[in-house]
């Protein structure tokens, strides 16, 4: 005889769980997306093609926000984040089956990343609302910590990992590598249990399904400290987010080409995610969110003064790793304060509206920066102009001097714009005007 069917595991071994598969399908991703590139580039040999890639899949979250918003706090989340691993991977086997029969074309890659993007709409705020519901909330900082080293791994490792493995295997080994990652997340979600979140006031005040589209933004804007935070986040991203933009070029062009010093730079930069989600794993965090998020921000806007003012390779070196440590605190720090506030029934919504927020505030920061750099502060900074007299002795002139000021001033001001918001009283109380909601892991799976 058989015994009784073990229950699914949900609170910290569960977390442990998904995290691990989603770890393996980030790294898939990563390893895909960097084929992809490579791929097209040989296609075409266009920057616009590879910057059209990132653009239909942030052009999908901008799109699908709202309505994932409301599906996530709707259905079963764990059913959610199944769903859209598998709608993320079917696209992938798509593309193996085109290239394998020789039939793949720059369009099916363009598809395939508004696809791709779309699934991680969905995925990103049931993960992140089903987080809340299996740890404790002393420990949302330190499960943020995982998820940010989780995800900066995948970003330093699955590209070369996929650099090396290409020409022994070519894209479609890529590719195939890629489906077994997504395969491996269905299956550790499928091996656990998500706690279905209690009913709050908040989620049964909130009728009709259109009208549940702007939960997030309703919730919000009903809540004054809720709101500068937000805004003061999203013009800090935008600031702070040029710096990353313009590092490859800026590096580049000032030391004549030389791949080893980007090469040691982009080392730098991956190891600081590395390192700051794992530091806020281990450490979980101040107790005040908020004050830590902003400090952590301004540090890393104060990150990349020293990478546009550095002088050399190991000056860039130490500020192309300040900005992604620090900035793995503020993520941690802000994605515990949100998970400890807002009721758990209503995080969906709510997440997906801060998603949707984020991605507006950095699609400017790469649709502006290159044009800024190159028509502006590039020629500025060349011998003999406008800003070269009174900026030439702390940044040189030349090429790569202008994106060296404009990472700097950017820099500078994310810095100073967050200071401000610490300076500003509702977002300074905003932990104490605002209740946590009831810790209540106890909800049957």
């Amino acid at each position: 005889m058989t015994g009784p069917v073990p229950p699914r595991p949900t609170g910290a071994r569960g977390f442990a769980l998904i995290w691990g598969g989603q770890v393996v399908s980030l790294l898939g991703t990563a390893m895909t997306r960097f084929g992809l590139m490579v791929w097209a580039w040989e296609e075409t040999g266009r920057a616009t093609t590879l910057a059209l890639l990132l653009f239909f899949q942030i052009g999908a979250t901008l799109v699908l926000s709202p309505l994932a918003g409301v599906l996530v706090d709707r259905f079963d989340r764990r059913r959610v984040m199944i769903v859209a691993d598998l709608a993320a991977g079917l696209p992938t086997v798509a593309l193996l089956a085109l290239y394998l029969t020789g039939g793949l074309e720059l369009w099916h890659v363009y598809v395939a990343a508004g696809l791709s993007g779309g699934a991680e709409t969905f995925q990103l705020p049931a993960y992140t609302a089903s987080v809340t519901l299996m740890v404790p909330k002393r420990h949302y900082a330190r499960a943020s910590g995982l998820t940010s080293f989780g995800d900066s791994a995948s970003r330093v490792f699955g590209p070369p990992l996929a650099a090396v493995l290409m020409p022994w295997v070519g894209l479609g080994g890529v590719l195939l590598i890629d489906v077994a990652s997504f395969l491996a997340a269905v299956g550790a979600l499928l091996a656990v249990g998500v706690p279905r979140p209690p009913p709050s006031a908040e989620g049964r005040a909130a009728r009709g399904f259109w009208r549940q589209t702007l939960f997030g933004l309703r919730y919000i804007l009903a809540r004054r400290g809720l709101l500068q935070l937000q805004l003061a986040l999203a013009l800090i991203n935008f600031l702070v987010f040029i710096g990353p933009v313009l590092r490859a070029p800026m590096v580049l062009a000032r030391t004549g080409g030389d791949e080893l010093a980007l090469g040691g730079v982009m080392a730098a930069a991956g190891a600081g995610g590395l390192i700051g989600g794992l530091l806020l794993a281990v450490w979980g965090g101040v107790r005040r969110r908020v004050a830590g998020a902003l400090t952590a921000a301004a540090l890393a806007g104060a990150g990349n003064v020293v990478l546009g003012a550095g002088a050399g390779p190991w000056i860039w070196t130490a500020g192309a790793f300040c900005y992604p440590f620090f900035q793995a605190l503020t993520n941690g720090h802000t994605q515990a304060f949100w998970q400890s506030k807002v009721p758990p029934d209503v995080q969906g919504r709510v997440f997906s509206f801060r998603l949707l927020v984020a991605q507006f505030s950095v699609l400017p920061a790469l649709l502006l920066a290159g044009p800024a750099a190159d028509r502006l502060f590039e020629p500025a900074m060349a011998p003999g102009g406008a800003l070269a007299p009174a900026l030439a002795p702390l940044f040189g002139t030349g090429a790569g001097a202008g994106m060296a000021v404009l990472i700097a001033v950017t820099g500078a001001l994310a810095a100073a714009v967050a200071a401000g918001a610490l300076a500003l009283r509702p977002i300074r109380e905003v932990e104490d005007s605002l209740p946590d909601h009831a810790d209540d892991r106890s909800a049957a799976a």
